[in-house]
C-alpha cells in the first residue's frame, strides 16, 4: 500500500476564527489517528488565510481514495467545506511505488528486481511497446528512477 500526502485547505473562505482552527486541528488529529491516517501538525491560526492548509498521510492505492478520505476527515473536524490541494506519494523505493508510477501514466507492466554487483538493486520493467507510443520512454524511465532510487531498465514486448 502506498502512502499519499494530501494537502487540504481547511478554510478556503477565510471565516474560521483562531479558536475554531485550533479546535479543528485537535479534532483532526483524533479523527486521523482513529482512521489510521497521520497529520503533520502546524498552527493554522498563525498562518495567512490563503495558507490554512493541513497535510495528511493516508494509506491508499490511488489519488481519488486519498483525496476523498482527507476531505471527509477535514470537513468533519473543521465543519467547513475544505478544498483539496496537491497530492503526492511518499516513495520508499518498493515495487508498489514502481506500480504507482506506472499507473500515474496509465500503464501496467511487470517489475523484476535483481541485486546488482555493487549492492544496489537493478529494476527491469516490462511494458507494451504500444503504450510507449503515447508516452515517451524517457519520461517513464526518469519517473521510475526518481521513485525507486536505483538503476532501471525498460524492456518492451
Amino acid at each position: 500500500m502506498r502512502t499519499a500526502v494530501v494537502r487540504v485547505h481547511v478554510d478556503p473562505d477565510g471565516v474560521l476564527t483562531p479558536a475554531q482552527l485550533r479546535d479543528g486541528m485537535a479534532a483532526l488529529l483524533e479523527l486521523a489517528a482513529a482512521s489510521g491516517a497521520g497529520v503533520v501538525e502546524n498552527d493554522l491560526a498563525s498562518m495567512p488565510v490563503s495558507r490554512r492548509e493541513v497535510e495528511l498521510l493516508i494509506a491508499a492505492e490511488d489519488r481519488d481514495t486519498a483525496k476523498d478520505t482527507a476531505i471527509g476527515l477535514c470537513a468533519k473536524a473543521f465543519g467547513s467545506s475544505p478544498a483539496p490541494g496537491v497530492i503526492t506519494f511518499v516513495s520508499r523505493g518498493t515495487d508498489d511505488d514502481a506500480q504507482g508510477v506506472l499507473s500515474a501514466f496509465g500503464l501496467t507492466g511487470q517489475i523484476e528486481r535483481t541485486p546488482g554487483d555493487d549492492g544496489f538493486d537493478i529494476v527491469y520493467v516490462t511494458l507494451r511497446e504500444s503504450d510507449l507510443e503515447r508516452i515517451p520512454e524517457s519520461r517513464v524511465h526518469t519517473a521510475l528512477e526518481a521513485s525507486l532510487n536505483c538503476e532501471v531498465h525498460i524492456r518492451t514486448v
